[in-house]
């Protein structure tokens, strides 16, 4: 199950296959209580301080995604536009203004650096919107998504968006929980559960599969393959509810859920990735912000798995299913031995 499964929210997608670029735009049909949590170093948004407690907006209208680095950010406007004509926005004086927070991540090192999300996308994006299940896979946002790039995009392994849901038991409330993740990390890709490699950064020696960032890490091995600058990677994720939040709550939810992001992304966080987790409140039912966290963090869990699984390769960049078999994934060590 998808985001869709949240009454009231709407999903779309404008992709560009050819140049490995894409948006993905979330339609909150009555509004949403929103709130959000910056993991990573290198982020990319616009109207993020509408998910602040405290701002005099008390809902957003959509939320969008896109690639395109900072160029992708454009794209908002197109939904604006659309939300206008529909009358759909924060009654002002003058105008209705729909409020519609947006975050990027960076593709422009796979397919076509000159393509890049714009208005018109987005606004294509937010027409195509429906209820039915989102698509998983190299689609919108996730099109030109890659993981583990420690050695830069030669040993890169294709990944695109992912999504998961769940139902709390009925004596917690039975609120639903539903993710969406464009997963474009430089790290790798875990089983959440296990804790092993399911997806990252290809051993070039030929001696493993995957090279295990973090182990090369904790060796003193720094980025390489590509010029270090400070944005191209990214994480985005979407947590939606029909549990009643406040924005305060909202915000807390939201920054529990970066444990999520950390179990099954390794490392997250890092100076090169930007990673976002917004949340989205809509609906009645009752539920304990922390209980709703703790289950929206196995959602990222299974959202991320997805967005590795369900890729296809694209742009010169194998997806996981394309990889030579090599037997169990292999666990990683938390930490190194003594």
């Amino acid at each position: 199950m998808t985001l869709t499964r949240i009454d009231g929210i709407q999903v779309g997608h404008a992709t560009r296959r050819d140049a490995a670029t894409g948006c993905t735009v979330i339609l909150c049909r009555d509004g949403a209580v929103a709130g959000c949590d910056v993991g990573g170093g290198a982020t990319g948004s616009r109207e993020l301080d509408a998910c602040a407690p405290g701002h005099l907006v008390d809902r957003i209208h959509a939320l969008v995604l896109s690639g395109g680095s900072a160029y992708g950010l454009d794209a908002a406007g197109g939904v604006m536009r659309v939300l206008e004509r529909r009358g759909v926005g924060f009654d002002t004086p003058a105008a209705r203004v729909p409020i519609v927070p947006s975050a990027i991540l960076y593709d422009l090192g796979i397919g076509s650096a000159a393509v890049r999300p714009d208005a018109a996308m987005g606004a294509r994006a937010c027409r195509a919107a429906t209820g039915r299940p989102v698509r998983s896979g190299c689609v919108g946002a996730g099109t030109g998504a890659t993981v583990g790039k420690i050695f830069g995009m030669k040993a890169a392994v294709k990944s695109g968006l992912g999504n998961a849901s769940l139902r709390l038991p009925a004596s917690a409330g039975g609120a639903a929980v539903a993710v969406l993740a464009a997963v474009n990390a430089f790290g790798d890709v875990l089983d959440h559960s296990t804790g092993a490699i399911v997806a990252g950064a290809r051993d070039l020696t030929g001696q493993r599969l995957f090279a295990d960032t973090a182990e090369l890490m904790r060796g003193g091995l720094s980025r390489r393959g590509a010029r270090a600058v400070p944005s191209t990677n990214t994480t985005l994720v979407v947590v939606a509810t029909d549990a009643r939040l406040s924005r305060v709550e909202a915000c807390r939810v939201a920054r529990l859920c970066q444990d999520g992001l950390a179990r099954s992304v390794s490392p997250a966080h890092t100076r090169f990735d930007g990673d976002i987790v917004f949340t989205l409140s809509l609906g009645r039912r009752r539920a304990d912000p922390d209980c709703l966290a703790v289950a929206a963090c196995h959602a990222i869990g299974e959202a991320v798995l997805d967005a590795v699984r369900s890729a296809t390769t694209l742009g010169g960049v194998p997806a996981l299913r394309d990889l030579p078999a090599a037997g169990p994934p292999r666990a990683r060590r938390s930490h190194p031995r003594k």
